[in-house]
């Protein structure tokens, strides 16, 4: 089966449904999303969007507060655009419906909240739901849109480029560009063609190469490992930033304590009571987030202790109930009430600063394919992102994307293109799942005990030995058997493992997410630069 459409959107959250909103005037779009539309991490944000909406703030105290969280890798020409292109895009989200906070005693002024690294109160939230919001509000408008089609439960295998048809041109050269991508439909069980003009991937990060994330279940870094294998270039993968405060319950899985709770007076302690982040930086627990999870990974490992606590006991009840509801919700159906007693927290796995290399449009080096969110490296993070500019970036770097992709859409023909069917060759229905999940296992647990919050040579080597052997292992698997969505999410988070693990392994120093025992100190001399990953190999990638 074949579906042709001008634009491709692979990924539903916050950069893919801004993005189809923005080309869809100008051509026909398809969105595929490997399960309900609404499911993304843009859903679970609960923090905000940073952005200078208030008169004692600026650009350029915005500017300065993420050059420094990005500990000199932020690229200062995407950082710029960022921040001066973030308070047109909330308000174009305003006029789409999305409700934010604003304050009692002013109705018509948004309440602004503050995060660990700003400066300034300018986090622009929907109380501690700032994502769902956005995600309804977006989805409304695409779902009123005729000339958007949505297909749920569609997940992307790989990317189709001429590099991959024609042996002439190499994979991931200037003379490359993409034409489609092969689909599942989870449904079916039937892979599909996609043909586009344009493709834009849109699909997150990738947190469930961690045992312990805060990400949903769907960021297996699919668009990343994809990207790589049409010949892409991925860049400073080795930055993941850890959440300093996962709720830490059994029955609690992946839900995140916003950083906002800090930033409205939340205190960190000990099990004893005592604080500690006063030891390791001077802007205490409103510190950036490289420093605090590394800061409650160290005193775990002192104390043995399996947790450290949040404590909001001495704030006014009715406030943290107001401001928190969604928190306070969650604490309290586990038997916790956030108003008398701290929250248990710990770090996890929580976003991905690095990816798809693109450009200041979003453009990768593979022709007609574009990318932005998560997904995507316009290196506006640098080292280390400052709280809240997730959301902000792929709003900016859509909208810029969406600027271009429309004038690369009108300049291409339609071309008649005789793309291989998806052929199972010799591939059989596997009766082996368990071989799909011990090795699912495996990457997660060889991942977050040796390429975590520290690292060091000895680790990584460890790392990498093991991640070999497992892609070893999942190549065969996925020649030898039918094509299935656990097995697609399977070879793509081993690929990430691999890529975060070659980038550590570059880079030798420690600079914001990245810290290496062996190499504990900054080294702008020599390292002050990105890593690079790309493939090199004209190897077949997929299976037609």
């Amino acid at each position: 089966m074949e579906i042709r459409s001008d634009f491709l959107v692979i990924g539903s959250g916050i950069a893919g449904l801004s993005f189809a909103l923005k080309v869809c005037k100008y051509g026909s779009v398809t969105i595929v999303t490997k399960r309900d539309c609404e499911e993304s991490s843009t859903k679970y944000a609960q923090g905000g969007i940073a952005s200078v909406m208030a008169e004692d703030d600026s650009y350029e105290l915005h500017i300065k507060d993420t050059l420094e969280a990005g500990a000199g890798l932020c690229n200062e020409d995407a950082v710029k655009l960022l921040v001066e292109n973030g308070p047109e895009r909330v308000r174009e989200l305003m006029e789409l419906g999305a409700k934010f906070s604003f304050r009692e005693d002013n109705g018509d002024v948004l309440a602004l909240g503050r995060e660990g690294g700003h400066s300034k109160r300018r986090i622009v939230h929907a109380a501690d739901f700032t994502g769902a919001e956005i995600e309804r509000s977006l989805i409304n408008a695409v779902r009123k849109n005729s000339n958007i089609k949505i297909l749920e439960n569609h997940i992307a295998i790989d990317l189709i480029t001429k590099g991959k048809l024609d042996k002439n041109i190499t994979i991931g050269s200037g003379d490359d560009s993409v034409i489609g991508a092969y689909v599942l439909d989870k449904n079916k069980g039937e892979v599909i063609s996609f043909l586009s003009k344009i493709v834009f991937l849109a699909t997150g990060g990738a947190g469930k190469v961690y045992l312990y994330t805060s990400n949903p279940d769907i960021a297996t870094g699919d668009g990343i490992a994809m990207a790589y294998r049409a010949g892409a270039k991925i860049s400073n993968m080795e930055f993941i930033q850890f959440h300093p405060t996962c709720l830490y319950h059994p029955e609690a899985k992946s839900f995140l304590i916003s950083e906002a709770v800090r930033g409205e007076g939340g205190i960190l302690r000990l099990k004893d009571g005592r604080t500690f982040m006063e030891n390791y930086h001077p802007m205490g627990c409103l510190a950036p987030r490289d420093a605090v999870a590394r800061a409650i990974d160290y005193e775990m490992k002192k104390s043995g202790d399996d947790c450290v606590y949040l404590d909001v006991t001495h704030l006014e009840g009715y406030r943290v109930r107001e401001r928190f509801p969604t928190i306070y919700k969650k604490c309290l159906s586990l038997g916790m009430d956030m108003t008398k007693t701290p929250i248990p927290v710990v770090p996890a796995a929580h976003y991905t600063c690095g990816g798809v290399v693109t450009d200041l449009y979003g453009r990768t080096n593979i022709g007609r394919l574009y990318s932005a969110g998560e997904v995507a490296c316009t290196n506006v993070h640098g080292a280390n992102r400052l709280a809240s500019n997730s959301l902000l970036e792929a709003l900016v770097f859509a909208h810029r994307a969406s600027e271009m992709a429309v004038q690369d859409m009108k300049k291409t023909p339609s071309e008649d293109i005789a793309i291989p069917p998806w052929n199972i060759g010799n591939a059989v229905d596997s009766d082996e799942s368990v071989v799909v999940s011990n090795n699912w296992d495996e990457i997660r647990r060889t991942m977050w005990n040796y390429v975590g919050i520290v690292r060091s040579n000895k680790r990584l080597n460890r790392a990498k030995r093991r991640i070999d052997i497992l892609l070893d292992e999942i190549k065969e698997y996925y020649w030898n058997f039918i094509i299935t969505s656990d097995l697609i999410e399977l070879r793509n988070i081993a690929t990430i493992a691999d890529l975060i693990i070659q980038c550590a392994m570059m880079r030798k120093e420690s600079r914001g997410l990245h810290y290496n025992i062996d190499y504990p100190r900054r080294d702008d001399t020599n390292w002050k630069r990105d890593t690079l990953a790309q493939l090199t190999t004209k190897a077949k990638n997929t299976k037609p």
